[in-house]
């Protein structure tokens, strides 16, 4: 795809998709700007690569984000919030990269999520929304903004829904305590219940799909897939692969839901994650044969490669 017409401008570069998408594009020689609110971070991520600007700003600075979107053809709208901050920002920042896009008719790429549909066995791309907690009414809002600036023409979108990611540079505490507790032989935590099937993607993966994905034609305007990843017999056993790879001997810790409510009267972060229990508490799945019948030479990476890759990125930190 690498060639003179595409320009991909990539918001929150440095956080866990945006990264693996990153660099998923540096490998294909793709001209590419990171909108980062750490200069030097993002330096000692990417290091010096001829093909990547790095600009410091917010993506909630307008001028800014249309200065950059006038030169893009694609923009990944990897920006997040803590999640006590989502409300108003999320909206206000998704409008931004809109009005942004609008310059060009870009394509958004968008990293969509689970919390849209409450609980549910199976979803897929035409499973009615029904969201049952604050962040899922979010999550549905900001889906509709974006299919409504596209079915008015004044962008693409490709709305990649996503589970749980893990992978080099996820650095939230729900992963990277796992691989550091396996590569210090200490226990690996996890939330709820880690004796049940759970849905996994592995972040270079999903980089791929959305590299892959911007290569076909784009028939429709707003166009929706799910990407499923992997599914794990349990998190427990998921763990107990990742110290083998470590060399090390599995150990467990298990946090349970009444933690959460109990400390969510004193943190208004851990009020949020107490309100999103029933995802660590039941399975969910995403089904994407959509994807495959799009996408039908993708193979996911193996999982004891990803798993060392994982590993590796986490030994050079």
């Amino acid at each position: 795809m690498a060639n003179n017409t595409s320009r991909f401008l990539v918001l929150g570069g440095t956080g866990s998709i945006g990264y693996a998408f990153t660099q998923e594009l540096l490998q294909h020689q793709e001209q590419v700007t990171l909108l980062v609110r750490n200069k030097q971070k993002a330096q000692k991520l990417f290091g010096a690569q001829p093909a990547l600007q790095l600009i410091e700003g917010d993506a909630q600075d307008v001028d800014l984000l249309q200065h950059l979107g006038a030169e893009a053809t694609h923009i990944f709208h990897g920006i997040n919030y803590p999640y006590e901050k989502w409300q108003n920002n999320m909206e206000r920042v998704t409008q931004n990269v809109i009005e942004a896009a609008a310059i060009n008719k870009s394509t958004i790429f968008f990293p969509g999520n689970i919390y849209n549909f409450g609980l549910i066995d199976v979803i897929t791309e035409e499973t009615p929304v029904n969201p049952t907690t604050k962040k899922g009414a979010i999550r549905v809002k900001l889906e509709r903004m974006l299919q409504q600036a596209s079915e008015q023409d004044t962008c693409k979108v490709i709305n990649l829904r996503l589970p749980d990611f893990w992978g080099p540079n996820v650095v939230n505490e729900g992963i990277t305590p796992i691989f550091k507790g396996a590569l210090a032989g200490k226990p690996m935590p996890w939330l709820y219940r880690n004796d049940i099937p759970h849905q996994l993607v592995y972040t270079p993966d999903a980089a791929r799909v959305y590299y892959e994905l911007a290569k076909l034609p784009q028939l429709q305007p707003y166009a929706v897939y799910n990407f499923a990843g992997e599914v794990v017999p349990s998190i427990k056993q998921w763990q107990a692969q990742i110290a083998a790879v470590a060399g090390t001997v599995a150990t467990y810790k298990l946090y349970p839901g009444w933690l959460f409510k109990v400390m969510g009267v004193f943190s208004p972060g851990m009020r949020e994650i107490s309100e999103m229990g029933y995802l660590w508490q039941h399975t969910l799945l995403l089904n994407d044969k959509k994807l495959y019948c799009a996408l039908p030479g993708f193979r996911l990476t193996p999982m004891p490669q990803a798993i060392e890759e994982t590993l590796g990125w986490h030994r050079g930190q």
